[in-house]
């Protein structure tokens, strides 16, 4: 770095950076001891839930020279996802025969693209100071991802503890390259949630227990993607018809109105996936699901898990003999699972609807 100007090398990096598709770059250190006490409390509390990864890798996650010896500074960067052609949120979210997915995994899954051009990134970074250490993450290791980005000023950490951005709100993806090089860092960002409780008091399960502090277990989003098991009856019938996923405290959000489009055509609505039908998303078959979610983030719930999910907000949709046909026509799946779930749902649908025949 003798002959290198490290100001000039982050007005480089930025540049490249955004040649690249990342909208915004932030360079900050790698001191994290407050979020380590809190990191640690929430796991004692358990609120990380069957997700013990986070418990194994210990303060890992919150000290990155730990992780990756010699890491002097970390630069993050956030990709824009929001997709500009997908159906409104809250249009989907009030129909009940519709299945909500989250907007992060309507198209191409985003670890491989960001981890791609974050290598190109640091290729570029190193033609300019030759061989030096780093390592690139994109939501792929112990790192604490949010609070690395609110150190490097591209954001604070919100009440529902998503990041969010003055400008941007918080429709984005982050990743990072952790490094040895000694970078000029940027000043944080101060927190403007201000007196505002939208996030909290939307949460369908009351996930978000205080500001700040979200419960997993009780999360839509780790129940539908990270759970392995049965989905707790008393959250069933809050989950409503979201299927992977929930962005309740993202729509909410009045930052968000800053949000803009994606510039990115690999997040771009697959599958109609956006405006999908409960029943008809049900009736796929193994081998459906793997076609039409090769490339998404949504193959990592399974089919099994898929199909539990879309029981839950099969029996949560308004009455209709296709509902029931549906439900009925697994009631006997392979998977005790997904039987246990359709027989849940079938239970619903059969109470909600005793006085009413169901039509279509």
């Amino acid at each position: 770095m003798q002959a290198i100007d490290p100001a000039q090398l982050v007005a480089d990096i930025r540049t490249w950076a955004s040649e690249l598709g990342f909208e915004q770059v932030g360079i900050g250190g790698i001191e994290l001891g407050d979020d380590e006490a809190w990191l640690l409390d929430w796991l004692a509390a358990g609120h990380h839930g069957e997700m013990a990864y986070m418990q194994r890798h210990g303060t890992r996650r919150s000290r990155p020279a730990d992780l990756r010896p010699g890491t002097r500074s970390v630069i993050s960067v956030r990709m824009d996802y929001l997709p500009a052609d997908a159906r409104d949120g809250w249009d989907v979210l009030a129909d009940g025969n519709a299945a909500y997915v989250a907007r992060y995994a309507l198209g191409r899954d985003y670890h491989k693209l960001l981890r791609n051009r974050l290598q190109k990134l640091a290729d570029r970074i190193g033609l300019v100071t030759g061989p030096f250490g780093y390592r690139a993450f994109v939501d792929s290791a112990p790192v604490l991802e949010r609070a690395l980005a609110r150190n490097g000023g591209l954001g604070w950490i919100g009440k529902h503890t998503c990041l969010i951005n003055r400008d941007a709100g918080s429709w984005f993806f982050l990743g990072e390259i952790y490094t040895d090089l000694d970078l000029p860092p940027d000043a944080p960002v101060g927190a403007h949630c201000g007196t505002c409780t939208r996030c909290l008091d939307v949460c369908p399960t009351q996930a978000i227990i205080a500001p700040y502090r979200l419960d997993a277990r009780r999360c839509i989003s780790y129940l539908t993607i990270e759970l392995d098991g049965p989905i707790p009856r008393d959250l069933r019938r809050p989950i409503g018809n979201r299927i992977f996923g929930c962005d309740d405290c993202q729509l909410v959000c009045p930052w968000n109105k800053f949000a803009r489009p994606t510039r990115e055509g690999d997040f771009a609505v697959r599958h109609g996936l956006d405006d999908s039908a409960l029943v008809d998303l049900f009736a796929w078959s193994e081998a459906e699901f793997l076609a039409r979610t090769e490339g998404s983030a949504i193959r990592r719930s399974g089919y099994v898990r898929w199909l539990r999910n879309l029981a839950v907000a099969l029996g949560n949709a308004p009455g209709s003999t296709s509902v029931i046909a549906a439900l009925e026509a697994r009631r006997d799946d392979p998977s005790p699972l997904v039987r246990e779930h359709v027989a849940w749902a079938l239970a619903e649908q059969h109470a909600r609807h005793a006085v009413a025949a169901p039509t279509d």
